[in-house]
């Protein structure tokens, strides 16, 4: 869990949150679509936004703790290199 607190966190808690709205919506889009039987491309072009928006929120989430984990090294949520490298690899 990224703990939050004032400054530059709070800002990428901001980022992330509007990235996994934009995706919940996308994917909203995606089910209606389907459900209504929507042309093929117009459901794979939805889907695509969702994938991206959700990689995106991933990206901005293991930079923070990539930060944080700099910042504060002794920290309770502190990841070694090997935790950080595995979940970033995680994303690709």
């Amino acid at each position: 869990m990224i703990e939050i607190t004032p400054g530059p966190t709070e800002q990428n808690q901001k980022k992330i949150l509007n990235r996994l709205r934009r995706a919940q919506g996308q994917l909203a889009a995606v089910i209606t679509a389907v459900e209504a039987g929507g042309s093929c491309k117009d459901v794979v072009t939805q889907l695509a936004a969702v994938s991206s928006a959700l990689d995106k929120a991933g990206f901005v989430i293991v930079s923070t703790a990539m930060r944080e984990c700099l910042d504060n090294p002794e920290g309770e949520n502190s990841l070694t290199v090997e935790e950080l490298e595995k979940l970033f690899l995680t994303l690709a």
